[in-house]
């Protein structure tokens, strides 16, 4: 098992720009209602930005939708709504239309892929290169399936054009060097981290409403589940099973955000359909609202096949929960020694750690003061402060 790490070192104040920039970033899917991992991680960054950087004036380049209220304008910050088709025509044709007309300094792409010829220096951030690798992902949803194809094919041909390539985790640097020749040297890391609303709630009514409201077992297992198969929930099922068979499943597992007939072909699969009635789909969890589910969480369970970072692992510490996670990819150098880590091919050691953990209130108790500490080492200030650097520093050789 890799070393802990303490993952940032304060960075040094940054030295005051020479000239007023004009920096786009693009966050194409911020407005969406359903929101996910690379779209939290934007969303974090530019909120930091515009409590941090007062100096330089930003375009955030976000697709139509929904949820406005996500992100407020502010006087050097200028949200452009860019309406368009698909993914691919949106960010190879109308992005970097918009930014010339915004006229930007340079572009930071936040979710992987990038315009070809975007016009300005680019800044990439390649959260992950899962998509490029052998690993058999290929029973994903085919909106998955098709985002994968549009990688394999951008990001090979983007990455040498980039000023900077940033990357989330040691790990994840590795990856991308050995994968992709001539970015060695090149890539950075930045860690991600938890929203401030990941923390321990002692409003007792808050709690009981959540309960209520997603009608949530006293004592449950979180998961977060859905259909990429890099979350494993074939493998979690089977440990699930594992512990049934032998009398010890004592906990009900609560899964978010995967559909029913989804759920239901699995467990026929695995020749397990008894196992439903352990189960509680809750469906789509807004992100504010996580905060109450890990709080009522006995455990949480996260043992993913392939993660580049794994937020949710600081998003369960931050609320006092007791993690379980795989010792592969970027896992056990986020989690540190403050998870147990097991191995996520071989069911029996997640069923191992459920286990000891249902079983030992102390057990529980130590791994959550041991998370409430490990996720003091990560900021999303600090994350900020990094990417504001990168962009002074490329802004500089222009």
């Amino acid at each position: 098992m890799p070393e802990p790490v303490t993952p940032f070192k304060a960075s040094p104040a940054a030295a005051p720009p020479t000239r007023r920039l004009r920096i786009g970033i693009e966050a194409q899917r911020l407005f969406r209602p359903h929101k996910h991992g690379m779209d939290i991680v934007a969303l974090e960054l530019i909120r930091n930005l515009q409590q941090l950087d007062h100096d330089n004036e930003y375009f955030i380049f976000v697709k139509p939708d929904s949820d406005h209220g996500v992100l407020q304008a502010t006087a050097n910050f200028h949200i452009v709504e860019v309406p368009g088709g698909p993914y691919p025509l949106w960010e190879q044709v109308l992005l970097p239309r918009a930014a010339r007309k915004a006229q930007v300094d340079l572009l930071h792409c936040t979710s992987n892929t990038a315009p070809l010829r975007p016009g300005m220096p680019l800044v990439l951030t390649l959260h992950d290169i899962i998509y490029l690798e052998p690993l058999d992902l290929r029973r994903g949803s085919w909106y998955q399936r098709a985002g994968n194809l549009y990688r394999r094919w951008n990001v090979p041909r983007v990455v040498p054009h980039c000023e900077r390539v940033l990357t989330v985790s040691a790990f994840e640097q590795a990856r991308i060097e050995q994968r992709l020749p001539g970015t060695k040297g090149r890539v950075e890391v930045v860690y991600n981290s938890a929203g401030e609303q990941f923390q321990r709630i002692s409003d007792p009514a808050a709690l009981a409403a959540a309960k209520a409201r997603y009608k949530l077992p006293d004592r449950f297992i979180f998961f977060l589940a859905n259909t990429d198969p890099k979350k494993n929930l074939r493998g979690v099922l089977q440990a699930l099973a594992i512990l049934k068979k032998q009398g010890q499943l004592q906990c009900k597992l609560v899964m978010l955000d995967y559909p029913e007939s989804a759920l239901l072909a699995v467990l026929n699969e695995l020749q397990a359909p008894d196992l439903r009635a352990d189960i509680q789909l809750c469906g789509y969890v807004p992100n504010k609202e996580l905060p109450l589910l890990y709080n009522l969480a006995e455990i949480f369970l996260y043992p993913s096949l392939r993660e580049s970072f794994g937020i949710p692992i600081l998003e369960a510490m931050g609320c006092g929960t007791p993690v379980i996670t795989s010792n592969t990819s970027s896992m056990p150098e986020v989690a540190g020694d403050a998870a147990l880590l097991v191995a996520p091919f071989k069911p029996e050691t997640i069923a191992a750690a459920i286990l000891q953990l249902q079983n030992s209130p102390a057990e529980r108790a130590r791994l959550a003061q041991l998370g409430l500490e490990r996720v003091q080492r990560f900021s999303w200030r600090e994350t900020a402060r990094q990417v504001l650097r990168v962009y002074e520093e490329v802004s500089a050789r222009h």
